[in-house]
């Protein structure tokens, strides 16, 4: 890798910055609420990770760990000037650290070859797509993440670090777990495909489907019958994600996948 590939990699983070719509229409955001908690769960996962092989506990969860991978590390200065012209915008100060952390880790890892060798998946590559599904997000003087339309409290580092693979970083299955309204999962009782929703839009009323792979949501009445006869139990939303996630493996056009 040379520091050319650096600068190119970390310019790459920059202009997904930039193309964010930070202040987006808000039905659409509160639309995109499910994934957008799995997005931010998923880094809170790898952020703890993260943290524990830097020595970084303390700055745990939102920091720029490049500052504990190498603090003398600096991005060429044309690149450097175009970020933070970016965060003088109004972001908080949690996406500010947490943008310009993206950057510079980009740019650290595409120059030096040695970082490729720790295992660890991409620290901030589901806040990057947390922030291209709808904006930033906040945090309450109690310590809760306020995503618009889901609020909750982070947890601790060790259980964080300590979860498996939260949601896969596939456009497909976020966009399929998407919906306005209130949704509940369900699933065949040992967990396996296929998955169901029942759906309660805004508008009123109640409706029934299940996923079908390319065909994505389609009605059904077979969720009331598994219910009749106890076929079925309630899953989470990440279980669903798991799901709809095999169900869209090899799919043409599905693969997103990190």
């Amino acid at each position: 890798m040379t520091d050319r590939q650096g600068e190119q990699a970390a310019s790459k983070v920059v202009e997904r910055i930039r193309a964010v719509q930070w202040d987006g229409d808000w039905s659409d955001v509160f639309g995109k609420a499910m994934s957008r908690r799995l997005l931010m769960r998923e880094y809170l996962r790898r952020s703890a990770l993260w943290s524990q092989t830097y020595f970084a506990e303390s700055a745990w969860p939102f920091f720029d760990v490049t500052e504990y991978m190498d603090p003398e590390s600096m991005l060429p200065p044309n690149t450097a000037n175009e970020l933070e012209d970016l965060l003088r915008t109004r972001m908080n100060g949690s996406v500010k650290v947490t943008c310009r952390g993206a950057v510079r880790l980009a740019q650290l890892r595409s120059s030096d070859p040695t970082i490729e060798g720790t295992g660890l998946p991409d620290l901030y590559e589901p806040l990057i797509r947390l922030y291209e599904r709808g904006g930033e997000f906040m945090e309450d003087n109690a310590g809760a993440i306020d995503l618009t339309g889901v609020s909750f409290r982070p947890g601790s580092l060790q259980g964080n670090a300590s979860n498996t693979p939260i949601v896969a970083l596939n456009n497909a299955v976020l966009d399929a777990l998407d919906v306005e309204g209130r949704v509940t999962f369900y699933a065949s009782d040992d967990r396996r495909g296929p998955v169901f929703r029942r759906l309660f839009p805004q508008e009123g009323g109640q409706h029934e489907e299940v996923f079908s792979g390319r065909l994505g949501w389609q009605p059904t009445i077979r969720l009331s019958a598994m219910e009749a006869d106890g076929d079925c139990v309630r899953i989470y939303d990440q279980d669903a994600a798991r799901i709809i996630e095999e169900a869209l493996h090899g799919a043409p056009g599905a693969a997103d996948q990190e």
